[in-house]
């Protein structure tokens, strides 16, 4: 996994789409089932940590773009 499509794609193979029309809001609840997974021990410790830093760079990103315009 690289990017946001990437981690969407791996949850949909675990049959749920995300999208709530706010981009944070989305990639909240992506990291959300994530943890679901992880949990439920359906995803391996790696996947897991490679998708949760990949979300929350982006959280990241877009809460400072937030903040300037």
């Amino acid at each position: 996994m690289k990017t946001i499509y990437d981690i969407q794609q791996f949850i949909k193979q675990f049959g749920t789409i995300i999208y709530v029309g706010d981009r944070v809001g989305d990639l909240e609840l992506m990291e959300s089932e994530l943890q679901e997974l992880y949990h439920a021990q359906l995803i391996e410790t790696r996947e897991f940590q490679t998708a949760l830093l990949i979300l929350r760079n982006e959280i990241q990103i877009q809460k400072e773009k937030s903040k300037q315009g």
